[in-house]
């Protein structure tokens, strides 16, 4: 996986293992391009001693004794269990959540266009609210606020014009909005479909009174 792009801005940070990055640049879910005519062909599993794709079950024959790891989703976004992940890395300050009797991180980004009232704690990155124990959102949240070269980054900008790292703080109406483009790992999950606007009725016209006859 690479070629250009956040893995090598991050290739200084030595701290992460090296399948990580992939990890979080890989799409999920799609169908196999090697099993599509199997009844189970959708990839949802990652191999951390070959870093080559998404895999899906018919796949593991060819890594047997490899580590592998399954991706699960919650509302369209990737997520791995906790009892999964917490073995292979640290993921301390990463806020847990509880899914189908399983405790789960997602694995990249989800930032909110607008806060709740009386929200106090957010994610250090994307700005997602948070309880007041956490400081990040997801895993690729965790490695880009703790990367080397982002903290060296930020002490050479300008925080004042929002220039590191195109953040950009607006207030309005007494609520501030962060808008901010960042280094994420993995494409866009796509929204689910939205449903048809409903078709305003028109207005109802009254029966013309003239050819009334008494």
């Amino acid at each position: 996986m690479g070629g250009g792009g956040p893995e090598d801005d991050y290739v200084e940070d030595t701290k992460w293992p090296p399948w990580l990055i992939p990890l979080l640049q890989t799409s999920f879910f799609g169908q196999c391009t090697l099993h599509a005519d199997a009844h189970k062909s959708e990839c949802n599993m990652y191999c951390l001693d070959c870093m080559n794709g998404a895999l899906c079950s018919l796949c593991l024959a060819y890594h047997r004794d490899h580590r592998v790891i399954q991706i699960r989703r919650s509302s369209y976004h990737d997520v791995i269990r906790v009892s999964e992940i917490q073995k292979l890395m640290d993921i301390s300050g990463i806020q847990t959540y509880i899914i189908n009797s399983a405790r789960i991180v997602f694995l990249n980004e989800r930032p909110q266009p607008r806060l709740g009232k009386g929200v106090t704690n957010t994610c250090q990155v994307c700005h997602r609210s948070l309880l007041d124990s956490f400081t990040f959102c997801s895993l690729g949240c965790k490695v880009i606020e703790t990367s080397e070269r982002r903290k060296k980054m930020y002490k050479e900008s300008d925080e004042s014009e929002g220039e590191y790292m195109n953040i950009a703080a607006s207030v309005s109406n007494g609520n501030t909005n962060y808008n901010k483009q960042q280094i994420s790992f993995t494409p866009s999950t796509p929204p689910p479909t939205a449903r048809p606007a409903r078709r305003r009725k028109g207005v109802p016209h009254r029966a013309p009174m003239g050819d009334l006859i008494i």
